[in-house]
This record gives C-alpha cells, structure tokens and sequence, in this order.
C-alpha cells in the first residue's frame, strides 16, 4: 500500500497537496511468501507526465525529499509488514507521479511479483489558500 498525506493511492485517486508543505509517504510492504526476502532498496522518483509519451524526471527544483528517496531495507519475514515513511515538498504547483523501483541485492531470494505492481501515485500540488 502506498500512504501519501494519510491517503490512500489506487490507480484512480489523485492527492491533492499545497505548494511549500512537507507531505508525508508511507509505503507498506507485505510479504506473502513463505520467505523472507531482503536485502533491497526501495527507491521513489518523482516525475511529470506531458501525456505524449514523455516523462520529465528532471524536477530537482520543483520536489525535494525531507530525508532521502531511498529506503534501505535488510529483509521482510513471511506475513510480515514492514513501513516505510518520508516526506516530499513541492516547490512548484503541478501534476506529478511517483515512480517506486526496487533494487534487490543478487544473493537474495526474489521479491514478490506484486510488489511490482504498485498503483500509480498522482499528485497535484497546488497554491496554498
């Protein structure tokens, strides 16, 4: 699951958020397997979509993380949850999505297939009233 500003992200839902304010993160992995996977490292990259097949990643002045975008995480047990929390700020108003990767260690076991289908997270970051 995928938290921004305590709302929950499914593919439909666009989270509205104000220019200037941090916005907290929160990605919650569940592991169904009947083993531990770990070490990887989950890492959230924000970009713009222009619609037209291309996508801008080049938003250093428009979105800055409060601590890093990277999570380093040693190993999920089976049926466990492991959180992750952060924050981004948004310098600019505009529409932007998230793009989470996972980059797994090659010793490790492999990670579930769903956590590769995260639900897209669009968020339009807006001029405070």
């Amino acid at each position: 699951d995928i938290l921004v500003d305590g709302k929950l992200c499914d593919c439909d839902i666009v989270v509205d958020c104000k220019v200037g304010d941090p916005i907290p993160l929160e990605v919650k992995l569940t592991n169904w397997s009947k083993h531990s996977v770990g070490p990887f490292a989950l890492t959230v990259t924000p970009y713009q979509d222009y619609q037209n097949g291309v996508h801008n990643y080049e938003l250093q002045d428009a979105i800055t993380f409060v601590g890093s975008n990277t999570f380093y995480i040693n190993s999920v047990k089976p049926t466990k949850d492991s959180v992750y929390f952060g924050a981004l700020l948004f310098l600019y108003t505009g529409d932007f999505y998230l793009n989470i990767k996972f980059h797994e260690d090659n010793s490790s076991r492999e990670l579930p297939l769903s956590w590769f289908c995260l639900p897209s997270v669009h968020i339009r970051a807006m001029e405070p009233m």
